[in-house]
Parts: structure tokens; C-alpha cells; sequence
């Protein structure tokens, strides 16, 4: 028997500004769907949530829900009373009637994965900590369905994975906006995306999706083939009579006219659809070789310990990923690396010509009173300057928010006027415009659509300065960063190479545990079908191959530097530890460089099977 259907918006009409944002958009809901929402930047996600809740009224179409069906929603905006205990704020989503003791120990249960203190007072949480609480109360409230505003913001990634166990065995249904693909991935049975106001339904999980979507545009490219040449034959009809025969048939040469304005406007809005953000490669000033030195560092904050005797070097070129739970030192240890800490004991040293760009998660260096203009050029005029030093090239600002798939016609309006997505795009905008040295990314990812994470992956790729992220997104990690600094709490802090994944495989063979196996969110195992024969490069497989050769050139680079640097016979003697570390470097870039020759090699002999 199917699944009772709990929601149903049908023929959405909804207008936002002016503008129509939805148009005949149409979703269904049942019992125990796991969903995921994906959608551009201000395709209207957080609206459509705000509609299921039946916080917005529609302009037109029908909203249809279960008669007693219980809705709970984790907004990006929490509202609170500053004064109520953190307990108090997580049981005021329940009844009266069932804030009794059973449901205080449930929230215990649901407050310690996510590292929330319950007799703290909402009005002294950051916001990192007022999300986990809203987290927390929409989780206890249990509801039929759960809506879900990037559930993973600010969790560490101990929390994130409980959540993904928890919302695998949740019972009711689930619909969650998420940037995090290795979550989608663990979470969904389904994908909504909402497309150019319409709804579009993928009926598998989101690791199928992408290849779903692009078989969705190939389809609709063909079918605006189809128009062309049926318009192209009426026009060749019209240009083969004589005027009489036009006279005579006006329908026709009306239905003509409407059949090239309807190719217009769909070619404009697949034009909009497929449009990725394309840049030139980073300009990256001169650095010296050691960015940064710690030597037997000693750091304290609020008297809980965050470095004892701890050293490292920060080389040019180093991609290195930060992990650890909130609060574990991830932030002092970047405040301490750009100078606006110092130690409590030991020294740090740091290089006189290292020029910071810094992604602040916050978004502090974005004033929601200035516009986007003002944003990108705060020192007037209509130009932003790319760049620094005698490299530095300009580019009118209008053009630079069109790279960065933003409307010109939004540059004079406020920045308060955009999504928190959009904010994150802008702030992306304005630090990529000139790097500097070295490239800090503090929670990157969140609030980002997958086509601007896709942009920053592959801008970070061609980056060849110094690159620290802090990030919970382990699948942006993998395809970002080469070494990964943990930190584990009291003090400790270690250091793996390769990516998130390389990580955990080390964390769980040092513990003696297997490797875990990817989780599947198939109900019934099915064999799985024979390959289909390739006809032709997927466009991501396209992007790859045609930014393979640049990424193995500046590979071969590396590997140069790196021989040059240990040809130095006095460099074991003088400097060990450069010596070791250069030679591990040096055995990454090798294999590195091993494995995009064989990857070019195939995608090259793809491209020739698929001619």
C-alpha cells in the first residue's frame, strides 16, 4: 500500500519583490520521504519551506496538508528570549502537557551529540550555538515532517554524523536544504530542485542526481533544437512565396513570430540554468618560502588548554584542511597564525611579505547598509582591481558580479537584500579578488549552492599560494586540501596527509576499527544494471579534462622546486626538518602527478570513443 501523502502545494504562483518566483510549482510529500531541496542561490528555498509551514500565503494555487499533521522547521533565523535557559527554549516546542521528565531526558539525549550546555541562557549563545538549540527543539518535537534550513551549519563533524544516523532512523518524513554532499548523499531517497520556478523531481538519492539533472538539460537542449528547426522551416515557407501567399495566411506568420519570442526565452532561461562562474586562475603575490613558524607554542584560552609545546611550519604552497570540534582551538590557532594573538609561551614567526585574505564565516566585512556596488569597490568608482602589485589588472564591477552569476541590475541594491547564500557569493566575490599569499576560507561552504561550491573547488585547484580551510564539508575537503591539522582537544593536535578521508582511515586503523562502508539509502538491493555505452563527455568530465593540463604543469613545477631544494647536500645537516618535509611533499606531488596523467589519459581516450 503507498505511503499516505502529508503535503501537497500544487500550481504554486508566488511573486517575491515584484518578481515571480514560483510558477505552477507543484510538490507531494508522503509518509517517511527523505528529501533533499537543492536549487540556485535565491531560487526560493527558504520560501518554499516558509509555505509548507504555512508561515506565507500563496498568490495562487492550492496548499493541501493532512488534517492534525504535526510540521516542525529549523529556520536559518532563530527566535528566542534572551532570558529563557537553553533547556527552557528546546522543551517550548512541545505542549504544555508533555514537558514532563521523560521529554527532559530525551533532550539531554539530543543536547549532548550537539555539544549544547542546557542551563546556559539563550541570550549568551553565539550563533553557531543558537542553530545547534534550534536544531535540538526541532528534533525533540518529533514531528511528521521535518524541514531542515542547512542543518549542518556550525556542527563539528562527530555531530554532523550523528545527525545523518539519526535522521536515517527517523520515522517521519524529512526535507532538508543542505550545501553538504557527503549529507545529502547519507540522508536522501529523493532530490526536489527547484528550477527557474518550476518543481523538477529526481526519484533517487542525491548521489544519482547530478547525472540525472544533466540528462534533464541535454533533453531540454535537444528539444530547443527541435523549435529551431521547425522555425527555420516556417522561415524558409514565408521567404519562398510571394507577398500574397503572406497576406493570406497572417496566423501563420503570427504563430511564427510567437514561436521565435518562445525560443528566446527558453534559450535564455537554459542559458541561466547551465551558466557556471568562470574565472581567470588567482593572481598570487610573492611569498617567501616559510609563511609562518611555531616553535613550542604555548596557548591558553578561558584557562582550557589549546597548544602545549606545539611546532609546525606553514610552507608556500601548502593546502591544509582544520578540523575539530567547536571550541577546540581551530579559530585561536588562525588568530595566532595572522598575528592577532600572541602565544603565552614560545615563539612564532612569520614571514614580513605574507598577505592575508581572510573568509571570515561571520561575514563581518560585509556591511548590510552598503550595497554590492560599494561592497566591491570601497574606494569609489565602478571598477574592481584584481589582484595586487604590477599584476593587477581591472575589470568593471558590473561585469565582476555577472561573473559570480549575480543580475547587474541588483549592483545599487543593499546587501541586506540578499540571501544568505547570495552574502556568502558576495564575500567569496570581494576576497577572490585578491587573494594575496595566503588564502584563508573560515566555514566556506555554508549557504553556498553546489554550482558555486563547483566554482570555488575548482578555482582553489589552480590556486598557488598558501590555502588553510576551516570546514566541516568532508567532500569539499577531499577535493581541496593535501594535509589536514586536527585538532583533538587538550592541547592535542596531529597531523595527517591527503584529505578528510585519508584522515579518518588513519584515525580508525590506529584504533584498530575497519574502514566503514559508504551507506546506502536503497530500501531493496537490486542488481544493478549493465553500463551503458558513453556517447559522449559529461560537461563535468569536459571541465576536468580541460583543466587537467594546467593542474599537471604546475605539478611539474612543484616537483622542480622540490629537487632543486633537496640537491642541496648541506639542507639534511642544516635543516632536518625542511629536509623531511620537503621529501614527504615531494612524494605527494610525485603521486599526485602520477594519478592526473593516468586521469587525463582516460579522459582523453573517453573523448575519442565518444567522436
Amino acid at each position: 500500500m503507498a505511503n499516505r501523502v502529508l503535503i501537497s502545494i500544487e500550481d504554486a504562483y508566488l511573486t517575491f519583490g515584484g518578481k515571480p518566483l514560483f510558477e505552477g510549482l507543484t510538490l507531494h510529500m508522503s509518509e517517511g520521504d527523505k528529501v533533499c531541496l537543492v536549487g540556485k542561490n535565491g531560487a526560493g528555498k527558504t520560501t518554499l519551506m516558509r509555505l509548507m509551514m504555512g508561515e506565507l500565503e500563496l498568490d495562487g494555487g492550492k496548499r493541501f496538508t493532512l488534517p492534525n499533521i504535526r510540521m516542525g522547521y529549523l529556520a536559518q533565523r532563530v527566535d528566542h528570549n534572551p532570558q529563557d535557559t537553553v533547556r527552557t527554549f528546546i522543551l517550548s516546542g512541545l505542549p504544555k502537557e508533555q514537558r514532563n521528565e521523560e521529554n527532559n531526558h530525551k533532550a539531554d539525549i539530543v543536547m549532548y551529540p550537539l555539544a549544547i550546555e542546557p542551563d546556559s541562557l539563550m541570550g549568551t549563545l553565539s550563533g553557531g550555538q543558537l542553530r545547534r538549540a534550534a536544531l535540538a527543539r526541532a528534533l525533540l518535537e518529533e514531528p511528521d515532517i521535518l524541514l531542515l534550513d542547512e542543518p549542518t551549519n556550525h556542527l563539528d563533524l562527530t555531530a554532523i554524523q550523528w545527525l545523518e544516523d539519526y535522521l536515517n532512523r527517523y520515522p517521519g518524513a524529512v526535507l532538508c536544504v543542505s550545501h553538504d554532499r557527503a549529507f545529502l548523499n547519507a540522508i536522501s531517497r529523493k532530490v526536489f530542485w527547484i528550477d527557474r520556478g518550476i518543481m523538477r523531481t529526481c526519484p533517487q538519492s542525491y548521489s544519482e542526481f547530478d547525472d540525472w539533472a544533466e540528462a534533464m538539460l541535454e533533453q531540454e537542449a535537444r528539444e530547443i533544437q527541435n523549435k529551431e528547426k521547425k522555425l527555420q522551416a516556417e522561415v524558409d515557407w514565408t521567404q519562398g512565396g510571394v507577398t500574397g501567399r503572406r497576406k493570406r495566411n497572417v496566423r501563420r506568420m503570427r504563430e511564427l513570430h510567437r514561436l521565435r519570442e518562445k525560443i528566446r526565452q527558453d534559450k535564455a532561461a537554459y542559458n541561466s540554468i547551465t551558466k557556471k562562474i568562470e574565472l581567470d586562475a588567482l593572481a598570487v603575490s610573492l611569498a617567501s618560502k616559510r609563511i609562518a613558524e611555531f616553535k613550542q607554542v604555548l596557548k591558553s584560552f578561558e584557562k582550557t588548554p589549546i597548544l602545549h609545546n606545539f611546532s609546525m611550519q606553514v610552507l608556500r604552497g601548502d593546502r591544509i584542511g582544520i578540523l575539530g570540534k567547536n571550541g577546540s582551538g581551530k579559530s585561536t590557532f588562525l588568530k595566532l597564525l595572522i598575528g592577532e594573538l600572541e602565544p603565552d609561551g614560545g615563539l612564532i614567526q612569520r614571514a614580513k611579505n605574507m598577505s592575508i585574505s581572510y573568509f571570515d564565516q561571520n561575514r563581518s566585512d560585509l556591511d548590510p547598509k552598503k550595497t554590492l556596488w560599494e561592497t566591491l569597490c570601497p574606494s569609489g568608482g565602478d571598477h574592481v582591481f584584481l589582484g595586487g602589485g604590477e599584476e593587477k589588472k581591472s575589470v568593471h564591477v558590473c561585469g565582476y558580479l555577472k561573473s559570480f552569476l549575480f543580475d547587474p541590475k541588483i549592483a545599487r541594491d543593499r546587501v541586506s537584500t540578499l540571501s544568505g547564500g547570495q552574502q556568502n557569493r558576495l564575500m567569496l566575490a570581494k576576497i577572490l579578488s585578491n587573494p594575496g599569499n595566503v588564502l584563508i576560507l573560515d566555514e566556506p561552504t555554508n549557504d553556498l549552492d553546489m554550482d558555486t561550491l563547483d566554482m570555488l573547488q575548482g578555482i582553489l585547484a589552480d590556486y598557488q599560494g598558501t590555502l588553510i580551510i576551516v570546514s566541516h564539508d568532508r567532500d569539499f575537503l577531499d577535493r581541496t586540501i593535501t594535509e589536514v591539522l586536527a585538532f583533538e582537544g587538550d592541547a592535542k593536535v596531529e597531523t595527517h596527509l591527503g584529505g578528510y578521508t585519508d584522515y579518518l582511515e588513519a584515525k580508525l586503523k590506529a584504533a584498530g576499527k575497519p574502514t566503514p562502508k559508504k551507506q546506502t539509502v536503497a530500501i531493496v538491493e537490486e542488481a544493478p544494471p549493465p553500463p551503458k555505452p558513453t556517447t559522449k563527455l559529461s560537461f563535468k568530465l569536459k571541465h576536468e579534462l580541460e583543466n587537467l593540463p594546467n593542474r599537471i604543469a604546475v605539478l611539474e613545477d612543484e616537483i622542480k622546486q622540490y629537487h632543486i631544494m633537496l640537491s642541496d647536500p648541506n639542507l639534511y645537516m642544516e635543516q632536518p626538518e625542511t629536509f623531511d618535509r620537503s621529501t614527504r611533499y615531494l612524494t605527494r606531488a610525485e603521486t599526485a602527478l602520477a594519478q592526473a596523467e593516468v586521469r587525463w589519459l582516460e579522459l582523453e581516450e573517453l573523448q575519442k570513443n565518444s567522436q
